[in-house]
């Protein structure tokens, strides 16, 4: 009998349980209003981490207007134990939401009552970034460093940034200021060598660093034919495959990387070319556009340039074209 009566307890137990639990998320079936998450968060049916947690969910299915309700509503609570926490989500929200001067006053307002905030300075940092105030960015370098932080890569980008955003210099000095940049480095290959070879392909030959050909991939593969540098290609084996490939030249027989050994062996009759994805080496997130901050982990210089055949439309527009001629 106890068993027994154990078993229907239990049963009629869970299923008041999970009553309780639709009623509860019926009201989230259509998104409450500012007034009544006010009543929701004051009457302390739920805590502060599960509103937190509720707050996330919103943000990650780029509902932010809600996200940032719920915040708001948090911040009310004068006995909050995650003022910060909450704070700092906020400002986050409000960046990822594109209210980049709401997210610059919220970081400001964390750093005023705790300086050593690494987080909110990275975010402070990505606010004065997508503002193109490239000077008070650099200004948040500073704090970054005295906390121990590698600060070498977000000043030479943010460097870089701000002399392709200047427009009281020429493009040659442009161009030496960015070279300058690179040697002492090494780094920001594909951001400092792309405009390179779009203002000035003399100069970016001169100056290749031919290990990081691959990198630039995408770059070499639209380069207009009067342009290339035909001494520095037929020294470098990926070039002479890719050059041989896209049908400028005819050095290379066969290619270890079989989309290149396929364009060379159709020699340009079979109406096929190739086609660019990028991809972040830090959060392997796959984009069909270059970048040089991801703009999903925010990483710097992880770009990684990837390759596909695909079916050349423009030479079939361009045959269709000529035949009405």
């Amino acid at each position: 009998m106890i068993t027994f009566f154990s078993y229907w307890w239990g049963r009629y137990k869970r299923k008041e349980d999970s009553k309780y639990l639709d009623r509860f998320l019926k009201q989230f079936n259509s998104l409450p209003s500012k007034n009544e998450l006010e009543v929701l968060i004051s009457s302390g049916e739920l805590s502060e981490k599960s509103w937190l947690l509720l707050a996330n969910s919103y943000y990650k299915s780029g509902d932010y207007e809600k996200s940032i309700e719920i915040y708001q509503e948090l911040l009310k609570i004068k006995s909050s134990s995650n003022t910060k926490e909450t704070m700092f989500l906020l400002g986050k929200t409000y960046f990822k939401a594109g209210f980049l001067e709401r997210s610059k006053q919220i970081f400001l307002e964390i750093l005023k009552k705790s300086p050593r905030t690494p987080q909110a300075l990275h975010y402070l940092l990505l606010v004065y970034e997508y503002m193109r105030d490239y000077n008070s960015a650099l200004d948040v370098l500073e704090p970054l460093d005295e906390l121990h932080e590698d600060v070498a890569l977000e000043s030479a980008y943010l460097k870089v940034m701000h002399i392709l955003s200047r427009s009281d210099i020429s493009i040659d000095k442009k161009a030496d200021k960015l070279l300058a940049i690179h040697n002492e480095t090494h780094k920001l290959t594909y951001m400092i060598f792309e405009y390179l070879f779009r203002v000035n392909p003399k100069l970016a030959w001169q100056n290749l660093d031919s290990s990081k050909s691959e990198l630039l991939s995408d770059i070499f593969w639209a380069i207009d034919t009067k342009e290339l540098n035909l001494d520095i290609i037929s020294q470098n084996g990926y070039l002479r495959d890719l050059y041989s490939a896209r049908g400028d030249i005819a050095l290379s027989k066969s290619s270890s990387i079989f989309e290149l050994n396929v364009l060379i062996k159709l020699q340009n009759k079979g109406g096929a070319t190739l086609i660019f994805e990028y991809v972040c080496d830090g959060c392997k997130q796959v984009y069909p556009f270059a970048f040089n901050r991801c703009s999903s982990c925010h990483s710097l210089d992880t770009l990684r340039v990837e390759w596909h055949l695909s079916k050349d439309f423009y030479q079939d527009y361009t045959q269709e074209n000529n035949s009405f001629q």
